[in-house]
């Protein structure tokens, strides 16, 4: 099922979506006193990632964050999810908030490196998490399930926490939390803007092919309502 949200502009998408997560993230410590939260990274949340950060009531210091995916690159490269998280979110009122990294070093994602990242997200990241923002790109990938993806299925059906992924599309070898981790959440978003967004969306609804179009597996999950946001 998809509840869709629908805003004016990037502005008021960004401040209704941190809203909502602020909701989460006071719940989660309300129940167990601690919080997760798993973003994507992007050009896309950088707004809603600013918008986050400057919430006040909420108990930073009992919440922490991890990424959906990130490219097999240090947090010193431009092309760095790690980076872009911590220059936009870890700020303002965020910035006492922790964050887990999945890059473990290397020039590859190796069974070694997997397997590092794997136990610190298993030791630090409280489960299941509180909310989860996917993104979605114009081929039809989210997280890091890329149509070619040389580990496709295993990213679709492991329970992970995390595999490593290469693609046509994706640029750099890749890390990737798999779906059934991701669906492991309280609240589950899918936040896309623009009317090349909505297209592709919308493509993916009409088909069923998950290969061709890996965000389909996430739109046909029965486990979890799908938050959707979007804006012109």
């Amino acid at each position: 099922m998809i509840n869709r949200h629908d805003f004016a502009d990037k502005k008021k998408l960004a401040s209704g979506l941190a809203s909502a997560v602020a909701a989460d993230l006071r719940a989660g410590i309300a129940d167990r006193g601690v919080a997760s939260l798993v973003v994507s990274g992007g050009s896309t949340p950088v707004g809603f990632f600013n918008a986050l950060s400057q919430i006040s009531d909420i108990e930073w210091d009992k919440v922490t964050i991890t990424l959906v995916d990130e490219r097999w690159v240090d947090d010193l490269s431009d092309r760095s999810n790690a980076r872009l998280v911590k220059e936009n979110l870890l700020q303002n009122n965020a910035k006492d908030a922790r964050f887990v990294p999945l890059y473990s070093g290397g020039e590859l994602p190796g069974h070694e490196q997997i397997k590092q990242t794997n136990a610190r997200l298993t030791q630090n990241m409280p489960t299941p998490f509180d909310a989860v923002i996917l993104g979605m790109g114009n081929d039809g990938h989210t997280a890091s399930f890329f149509p070619g993806g040389d580990t496709l299925d295993l990213a679709l059906n492991n329970h992970g926490p995390a595999i490593a992924i290469s693609a046509p599309g994706a640029g750099e070898a890749r890390v990737t939390l798999t779906l059934p981790t991701l669906l492991n959440t309280a609240s589950l978003y899918l936040h896309i803007e623009g009317a090349q967004k909505a297209d592709t969306l919308n493509k993916s609804a009409a088909g069923s092919e998950i290969a061709e179009m890996p965000v389909r597996a996430v739109l046909t999950q029965k486990q979890k309502t799908i938050q959707l946001y979007w804006c012109p």
